[in-house]
């Protein structure tokens, strides 16, 4: 060991010392620096073991054009992100994990920065931490959880693309389902708890080939880090058994779509009191007023939480994925259902207009924003809705109030502009960036056909 690697091995922080030791230990000989883009795909570089010390302090020299990038890997011509200037890729030591899908690589968690260390204004990590602080400085905390479905197949060749089999025709929570996939379950959950993140639950979905799996909740920041390695590793332990797995909203046109619902509990500041429950059940003040914010920003909020030409495949009325703007108690084709409370007696919000195309720290920081917002404007969120709102008459849904949500990335986007609060915490760069890279999205692929769009979502999410 040289004197300058010495050095810098003393000069950093606890935290990224024991990486130093955990990847020596380990035999890592690569670490992923991962961050999420504007398009949703999550993309990184790695260093090796031998410069590890050095890039853990200084991070990785990385072009701020890479966030003007769409999912087609188009650029997309953006103020500030273009040729000239670079930020820097800063992995989060407590993030660090070995990946046990991929021996000899580990992977951490990452913040994009200026290069005097300030946080890029395009940096999705940032985004999140803000609204968490924001959620802080009024007295409060959040937990949260993804809910992720998936589809798992195999890559088939086709004329002209791609096309994705199912890997089973198993019934909904068909027991039969657990056995088709039991090889590949057991090593994901052995893979996700090995990355600390603890399963709640596994069932066969009703699409062919569609499995759920459920991670338990965390605060906001570790909640969206589980989803990008969640995300991560259900790909990874599919493609090394030979199969294909994909989380993208509608990867086969003709079956179920795959949501990521988002599940919300709020806390004081302490994190020792529950404020949804009016303790029986039902909603606080508090909690009304945090759905009064969902439901008012809810329209500009798909744009982010379901933010892909495929995503509008399934908000489609009598989905169970929720396609009008309201809530209700155990209403699963309500946009935010009041989830009935467990042994704990905690109440949970699921917002059902989500899924895995999504950036996690830009979906689950805009809802953040939204529920605090109601929160300080005390917002009304009317009656709860105890039945399908798709069952309602026109004229029933217009005396409730029952607004449609967006049925297009374009509608979705024309919201989002229309949102002053939304628009003003993405701030300048990133709105005018994230609305570029969508924007281009749904010109791109509406040109093209189905199959076109089918294999693109499946092929990158």
């Amino acid at each position: 060991m040289t004197q300058r690697h010495t050095d810098e091995v003393e000069s950093l922080d606890p935290a990224s010392r024991r990486v130093l030791e955990r990847a020596e230990a380990e035999g890592i000989e690569l670490i992923r620096f991962l961050y999420t883009d504007h398009g949703g795909v999550t993309r990184g570089k790695a260093a090796s073991r031998s410069r590890l010390a050095e890039r853990l302090r200084s991070g990785i020299g990385h072009t701020r054009a890479m966030m003007a990038m769409n999912m087609l890997d188009q650029l997309q011509d953006v103020p500030g992100m273009g040729p000239v200037g670079e930020v820097r890729i800063v992995p989060d030591p407590a993030t660090f994990v070995p990946l046990p899908y991929a021996p000899g690589a580990a992977a951490m968690l990452s913040d994009l920065r200026n290069q005097d260390g300030t946080p890029w204004e395009a940096c999705p990590r940032a985004f999140l931490r803000d609204a968490v602080s924001a959620l802080a400085e009024a007295g409060y905390t959040l937990m949260a959880a993804f809910e992720p479905e998936f589809t798992l197949g195999r890559r088939e060749p086709g004329d002209p693309v791609d096309r994705l089999v199912p890997i089973d025709d198993s019934l909904c929570y068909a027991a039969f389902g657990f056995d088709t996939v039991h090889d590949y379950t057991i090593r994901l959950v052995q893979a996700l708890e090995a990355q600390g993140m603890r399963v709640e639950h596994v069932h066969p979905e009703l699409g062919h080939g569609q499995q759920e799996l459920s991670i338990r909740h965390a605060p906001p920041l570790r909640a969206a880090d589980n989803h990008v390695l969640y995300r991560e590793t259900v790909r990874g332990v599919a493609l090394r058994m030979s199969m294909w797995a994909s989380l993208a909203p509608k990867p086969i046109a003709e079956q179920a779509g795959n949501g990521a619902h988002l599940h919300l509990s709020l806390w004081d500041a302490e994190g020792r009191r529950e404020l949804l429950s009016d303790g029986a059940g039902g909603l606080s003040e508090t909690g009304r007023w945090f759905v009064g914010g969902l439901l008012a920003h809810l329209p500009a909020l798909t744009a982010l939480t379901c933010g892909t030409v495929n995503s509008f495949r399934r908000l489609a009325p009598r989905m169970w994925a929720s396609s009008y703007v309201c809530y209700g108690p155990d209403n699963r084709e309500a946009a935010v259902r009041v989830c009935s409370p467990l042994g704990s007696g905690v109440v949970n919000l699921e917002l059902k207009p989500s899924d895995s195309s999504a950036n996690p720290y830009l979906s689950l920081g805009a809802v953040i924003h939204a529920g605090l917002d109601g929160v300080r404007r005390r917002l009304d969120p009317g009656d709860p809705v105890e039945v399908d709102p798709d069952t309602l008459t026109e004229a029933e849904r217009h005396r409730l109030g029952l607004r449609r949500l967006p049925a297009s990335l374009d509608e979705a986007l024309d919201a989002l502009t229309a949102d002053e609060m939304l628009m003003e915490a993405l701030g300048p760069l990133r709105r005018t960036a994230y609305l570029a890279v969508k924007r281009s999205e749904a010109a791109a692929f509406a040109v093209q056909d189905e199959e076109f769009e089918l294999f693109h979502h499946f092929r990158v999410f």
